[in-house]
């Protein structure tokens, strides 16, 4: 199977873990567009009733209500009973990096507020040590090139997040620096360091966040319990 394949296999593997009633968080992503494309599918044929998502970039938002699943903003819900979300790289010891769709912030806050969360990947993203893929880190535009420098004296490496010829925006109208730091050698240090510099809204770091990870592999979906 190539890598699409696998990603279509999770995506659909998630959706039984959706059970009518709940509220859902809904990630943003390759992998988890086919999780969103599944429970439309249920929902129309009335297999899934009364759910609710939650979603973690407009997107998403976009792609859900088109297939007639209910979106509710996250201040309109009191919690969320499951989010299945995406990742850029898993490590050994379940801490990941996310962001590579540009959704980190409203994914993380999305995170917080729920029960549980599942990630959804196929097994390429899964690391001994995290690093190899782009540590993304969310800016305000103020200052924006200050904090890029302060990065870059760091060692860093960091470079603009593009789209075309202009700075890359997220939902929330910020720009993303992504870090090229090979390995992560203490991710926790590094998220504290980075979180308390002033500029950055959040980082791609999600440190002690997701119980269930499901991996689209040759042999079959495989789950994999974090906590």
């Amino acid at each position: 199977m190539d890598q699409n394949a696998l990603k279509e296999q999770t995506g659909k593997e998630s959706v039984k873990y959706i059970k009518s009633g709940m509220i859902v968080g809904l990630g943003t992503g390759s992998t988890v567009k086919y999780m969103v494309d599944e429970l439309g599918k249920q929902v129309q044929e009335g297999k899934i009733k009364d759910i609710i998502g939650v979603t973690t970039s407009s997107r998403t938002a976009k792609q859900a209500t088109d297939l007639g699943i209910t979106i509710k903003d996250i201040d309109d819900v009191d919690h969320i009973d499951l989010t299945i979300d995406g990742a850029d790289e898993i490590s050994d010891d379940f801490q990941g990096i996310k962001g590579g769709g540009g959704a980190l912030l409203w994914e993380k806050i999305v995170a917080n507020a729920s029960n549980k969360v599942m990630w959804i990947v196929d097994e390429s993203k899964l690391v001994h040590k995290l690093g190899a893929f782009p540590l993304p880190v969310e800016v305000i535009p103020f200052g924006a090139q200050h904090v890029f420098n302060r990065l870059e004296k760091k060692g860093y490496k960091p470079t603009w997040r593009m789209d075309g010829d202009q700075k890359y925006r997220t939902d929330e109208n910020n720009y993303i620096i992504d870090l090229h730091l090979g390995e992560i050698d203490d991710p926790k240090a590094l998220a504290d360091e980075l979180i308390h510099m002033v500029g950055i809204v959040e980082t791609g770091l999600f440190l002690n966040r997701v119980n269930d990870v499901i991996v689209g592999t040759q042999n079959g979906p495989k789950v994999l319990h974090a906590r």
